[in-house]
């Protein structure tokens, strides 16, 4: 009898991300854009690519300005269409199959223009990374 596992989430787009690496992998082109204190990076995806997300310490905006993607978040697929912008939260990390070609932005307030510094600063690289960022803010809000 085979056993079953109850995934969150988090831990079947982490299984699926796994998996993804061991596949031919696409060139996903992205572009950087400053103003007075915003940051923003978009990416094109092209239709039919399966992309994960990275895990982001702080919220951010995303906006889906072109296209229709299947989200998994939150528990769920959810279907989206352009244009639709969100604030997702702290530690979100989703999976998207893109059904056309999209392209997604994802906004960070920071004064910074080094992009290597900016992901080092609001990504993690991973889970455990992730869990060491969160347990040393609360030690910081005591």
């Amino acid at each position: 009898m085979s056993e079953v596992i109850d995934l969150s989430t988090r831990d079947k787009v982490n299984e699926l991300e796994r998996h993804m690496r061991e596949m031919p992998q696409i060139e996903i082109p992205v572009r950087h854009y400053f103003s007075h204190g915003l940051y923003a990076r978009e990416i094109s995806i092209p239709a039919g690519a399966l992309i994960t997300g990275k895990i982001h310490k702080y919220a951010q905006l995303n906006i889906l300005s072109q296209g229709e993607m299947l989200l998994i978040a939150d528990g769920e697929v959810q279907r989206v269409v352009a244009p639709m912008t969100v604030c997702s939260p702290p530690g979100t990390k989703r999976a998207a199959y893109a059904v056309s070609d999209c392209v997604w932005t994802t906004i960070h307030a920071t004064e910074e223009t080094d992009v290597d510094k900016i992901e080092a600063h609001f990504i993690a690289k991973d889970e455990a990374e992730y869990v060491k960022f969160i347990e040393a803010s609360q030690l910081r809000l005591k």
